[in-house]
């Protein structure tokens, strides 16, 4: 596969790791955290590797599958093992290789906001590890709800994790402390750097519960929480019913 010449220190992390540097990690910048380390091993999970919400959407899934923001393609390949037919995207070229090599049978480099191949509709969109930040920001979320539908099939479903991260701007005392006249505080601009190797700024959203229900209910989906975990992470069903379609 050819490599681009654009940076792509997640994709390169991963084929590191693939090719046996079992201590490869990302350094992760935010602009709201210090600088984290990111094993690349976490893209690599097995199926009990995995947090229950994942593996509760897994078990959730249905008919043809698109797993958007794949990574190294875990989810994809538990589903492929199920029998599932599964498409698998990325941004990062590097991403794509990996799991080509690790047995993903379609895996293709594209970012969310894509148009789909002519007639090509998924029954189920599967966005796992906070997957929903792919939408990047509040716009983008109100975007992506209007794009899914050129990518669901009728009664299709979007299946995806995400956080409310207000704890983040707590005092002391447990109150809130955020600008009400700024941007959303769940919009996070990040970084990974790779060795020498950084890639561009890029825009996360991590939405509190009511936030995404509000903005799915407006684009006409029928909204279901599956779970919530310890770290305030929930796993939520956005379904779009067949009435929707024309």
């Amino acid at each position: 596969m050819s490599q681009s010449s654009a940076p792509d220190p997640v994709g390169h992390a991963l084929i590191a790791y693939l090719r046996g540097n079992q201590a490869t990690a990302l350094l992760v910048h935010s602009n709201v955290t210090d600088d984290e380390d990111l094993a690349a091993s976490y893209f690599f999970r097995s199926l009990w590797e995995m947090p229950e919400l994942e593996r509760t959407a897994l078990q959730e899934c249905r008919g043809r599958v698109l797993d958007a923001g794949a990574g190294a393609g875990c989810h994809s390949l538990e589903l492929q093992s199920r029998g599932f037919q599964v498409k698998a995207i990325d941004a990062s070229p590097g991403a794509v290789q990996v799991m080509q090599e690790r047995g993903v049978r379609e895996a293709a480099c594209h970012n969310l906001f894509d148009a789909p191949a002519a007639g090509e509709r998924f029954d189920t969109i599967l966005m796992l590890m906070n997957g929903l930040g792919l939408v990047g920001t509040l716009d983008g979320l109100e975007r992506f709800l209007v794009h899914a539908r050129t990518l669901l099939a009728p009664g299709g479903q979007i299946l995806a994790t995400s956080s409310d991260i207000s704890y983040l701007y707590e005092d002391e005392e447990g109150a809130l402390v955020i600008n009400i006249n700024g941007p959303y505080y769940g919009e996070i601009e990040y970084a990974m750097t790779y060795g020498d190797e950084t890639g561009p700024q890029f825009d996360w959203l991590f939405a509190d519960a009511s936030i995404v229900q509000d903005y799915a209910e407006s684009a006409g989906y029928e909204v279901e929480f599956l779970g919530e975990d310890d770290q305030q992470q929930y796993l939520v069903r956005l379904t779009l019913q067949q009435t929707d379609r024309s």
